[in-house]
């Protein structure tokens, strides 16, 4: 008898939290995945449609590296059916946030079944820019749009486990974007085609374009890690403007998560123009310039272009 009443008592306590254990979504009712950043939303949202409600932990124009979830955050993934991750230890937070939370809903990876790059890949770096990365695969996998076609499928394939009775709207959802994607990949490679190879070099914030470069055959720089955690010192600096005089690297690109003094400061001292700011970690606001995945490609694109060409 003593331990039933503990058990009612725990149950109501988490209920008066909002972190009772989450139910699969009722008859009728949408069903409801988080997702951990804005870009994983957005693709969450086009695979699921108007059946499924969407909820992002980190925002349009925030940095996942670094965040630092809330208890709200918490209270949300314990009401949700679906938990949607990018893995690859882009989230470091995100395993201690679902033991806290007390969620019972099931955890997509959208990463799985991706060939990853290695964190420490230099992109063509000359002289290591100093940051050890270890064996840590780089996390940024979505910067290749063949990748974001395995992260639609796995976010179909999660949605219809947690949601049998809609999964052949998921499935028609997830074919119709990926014939999306198919053209925005073809239209990355035509548009960058058509640059000389020895101009498709660029400086970015932190090293986050890893699997663009390996995709499409541009050439990244940058004076921090694969993590925006990780600050550029003095001699970073020093490396990558030295570089950027020796290889006549065209332009330097801020990216939205990041402080841009920094890249303003390259540019002034290495003689590069800056190209304007690009999307690599999060979306824009919604009346930005990149406020979904297929915007967000297409807006880094016309920047790059515009200041290769």
């Amino acid at each position: 008898m003593g331990l039933g009443v503990g058990r009612g008592v725990a149950m109501v306590v988490l209920l008066w939290l909002g972190l009772a254990p989450s139910m699969a979504a009722a008859d009728g009712a949408r069903l409801k995945a988080v997702a951990t950043f804005s870009i994983l939303a957005d693709l969450v949202a086009q695979v699921g449609g108007e059946q499924v409600a969407v909820t992002s932990l980190v925002g349009p124009d925030a940095d996942a590296h670094g965040y630092s979830p809330t208890p709200g955050d918490a209270r949300k993934l314990a009401e949700a059916n679906l938990v949607v991750v990018n893995g690859l230890g882009f989230e470091g937070w995100m395993e201690r946030l679902i033991k806290a939370s007390g969620t019972k809903a099931p955890v997509t990876v959208a990463s799985k079944g991706v060939k990853t790059v290695a964190g420490s890949h230099d992109h063509d770096h000359a002289e290591d820019h100093g940051h050890d990365h270890g064996d840590h695969p780089d996390p940024h996998a979505w910067q290749n749009v063949a990748n974001a076609k395995l992260y639609v499928a796995n976010i179909r394939d999660g949605l219809s486990a947690a949601d049998p009775d809609h999964a052949s709207l998921y499935a028609a959802n997830a074919a119709a974007y990926t014939q999306k994607l198919d053209a925005l990949d073809a239209e990355i490679r035509a548009a960058l085609g058509a640059i000389p190879e020895e101009r498709r070099r660029i400086i970015t914030t932190h090293d986050s374009f890893g699997y663009f470069s390996a995709a499409y055959g541009m050439r990244f720089l940058a004076p921090q890690g694969i993590s925006t955690d990780s600050e550029a010192g003095p001699k970073d600096v020093a490396r990558i403007i030295r570089q950027i005089r020796r290889d006549k690297v065209p332009a330097v690109f801020v990216e939205s998560i990041a402080d841009p003094r920094l890249m303003q400061q390259i540019a002034r001292e290495s003689g590069a123009k800056v190209g304007g700011r690009i999307y690599s970690d999060a979306l824009s606001a919604p009346g930005g310039p990149a406020p979904g995945y297929l915007e967000m490609m297409r807006s880094n694109l016309s920047a790059f272009r515009d200041a290769l060409s």
